[in-house]
């Protein structure tokens, strides 16, 4: 049976979205609820697996990672062997923030966060020794505008 998420739900995960730290106590104010319904909600709601990780977000930039970039990636190789040794780079390297399998002229796009032109490039030499790629193209992000991950509820 799946699981229903109602208007409280909602509000529950748009409080959580916007700071998971938040007290309970604040988070049943906010709802209009008291501690213990809103904790049954938030438990069965990471039990239906709608809350995953729960983490924080850092500051890049003030941590010295000043570059952003977008990284295009064609292959020529689509077997299952190529594919495990791809997702194994790209797993193992903690640079990539996010990696997404495309639809259309580019297979993958990768977000990967370094401390500069140089960091990238060393990124770049290591991932095209372990594989076979046909063309990589990077984007240097110049601005950030908006980010989130915060859904639309």
């Amino acid at each position: 049976m799946a699981l229903r998420i109602d208007a409280t739900d909602r509000k529950i995960l748009a409080a959580l979205q916007a700071d998971a730290a938040q007290s309970l106590d604040d988070i049943a104010k906010a709802v209009g609820s008291s501690k213990t319904p809103v904790w049954n909600r938030i438990r069965k709601l990471r039990e239906a697996g709608v809350i995953g990780q729960q983490t924080v977000i850092l500051d890049a930039e003030k941590l010295g990672f000043e570059a952003c970039f977008f990284v295009l990636i064609r292959t020529s190789e689509h077997d299952k062997d190529w594919q495990a040794r791809f997702l194994k780079a790209l797993k193992s390297r903690p640079e990539v923030q996010e990696a997404h399998r495309l639809a259309g002229d580019i297979d993958y796009i990768l977000k990967v966060r370094v401390k500069n032109a140089r960091a990238y490039d060393s990124f770049y030499q290591a991932l095209i020794s372990e594989v076979k790629v046909h063309n990589v193209t990077a984007l240097l992000s110049m601005e950030e505008i908006k980010s989130t991950v915060a859904l639309p509820l």
